[in-house]
Parts: C-alpha cells; sequence; structure tokens
C-alpha cells in the first residue's frame, strides 16, 4: 500500500508507526493532537509549512521497510 497526501494522519500512523519519526523530524511533532485525528497528510503539511511530496516520499520509504 502506497501511502498518499489524502490519508489521515492517525490512519498511516496507526498502520506504519515508524512514520512517527518521519512526520517528527519533518516538523510535525503534533502526531497526539486533535488535528491529526481528522487531518489529512497534506492539511497538515500545509499547515505546518512542510513540502508535501517530500513527507510522502519520506513517509512511503519508512513504510516499506
Amino acid at each position: 500500500m502506497t501511502i498518499t497526501k489524502d490519508m489521515s494522519i492517525m490512519e498511516v500512523v496507526q498502520k506504519y508507526p515508524d512514520t512517527v519519526s518521519v512526520f517528527a523530524n519533518a516538523g510535525m511533532g503534533c502526531i497526539g493532537c486533535a488535528a491529526a485525528r481528522f487531518e489529512n497528510i497534506e492539511q497538515g503539511a500545509l499547515a505546518h509549512g512542510i513540502d508535501v511530496d517530500a513527507l510522502i516520499n519520506g513517509l512511503n520509504d519508512v513504510a516499506k521497510h
């Protein structure tokens, strides 16, 4: 399964726990916040000024291992 920018943050973290470090390293340390429960990856990245495509690439690299 490929991680896409329209997936919810919590969905990705639940399926691929190792992605927490990717989110944190990108500046999205709010995995436990309320917004993470309803925001998708693109919304969260935009809110934090993060390059969505780079984040998705990093998440998929970790999820494949």
